[in-house]
């Protein structure tokens, strides 16, 4: 169960990056830390969209134990996830993290652990559509690497 200052959408439609940095604002907060990711082209900009999918239920809790576990590392005042599911083209939002804290390290390091660990720990699968035709995307090592620096000792 998440915190009344905590909110995790998965949704079709699009988001709206000005009200969901207001909605993580809180009055005794000195930073807010937000990342939106959009759909790319790929390295031969031969993508045109992807197809992302989802276990309703599964993923929104995976996404809410991954915000949990960020509120139990730092001190974070709120925190929002909304991921977007289905056919996206090349430029719309997909992904938008923030965080507000006292203080801007914990803004950055919670947005960043939370959107590290999305990447690699919640369950969505993504399928590449473009001239080549259509191709699931593995996961990436570069995405575990960047993951791996969270691991508690």
């Amino acid at each position: 169960m998440l915190p009344a200052a905590c909110s995790v959408r998965v949704q079709r439609d699009d988001f709206d990056i000005a009200d969901l940095q207001r909605s993580v604002l809180q009055d005794d907060a000195g930073a807010v830390v937000a990342f939106t990711g959009y759909v790319k082209a790929g390295p031969e900009a031969t993508v045109t969209a992807i197809d992302l999918e989802h276990y309703p239920g599964m993923t929104e809790k995976s996404i809410a134990a991954i915000v949990q576990e960020a509120q139990q590392r730092w001190s974070l005042k709120s925190i929002a996830v909304v991921h977007r599911v289905g056919r996206l083209a090349v430029g719309e939002q997909i992904v938008w993290v923030g965080a507000s804290a006292t203080h801007r390290g914990d803004a950055f390091e919670g947005c960043e652990f939370i959107m590290d660990y999305l990447k690699t720990r919640a369950p969505f699968w993504k399928r590449e559509l473009g001239s080549f035709g259509r191709r699931w995307v593995e996961a990436r090592a570069s995405d575990q690497s960047r993951a791996q620096r969270w691991h508690k000792n």
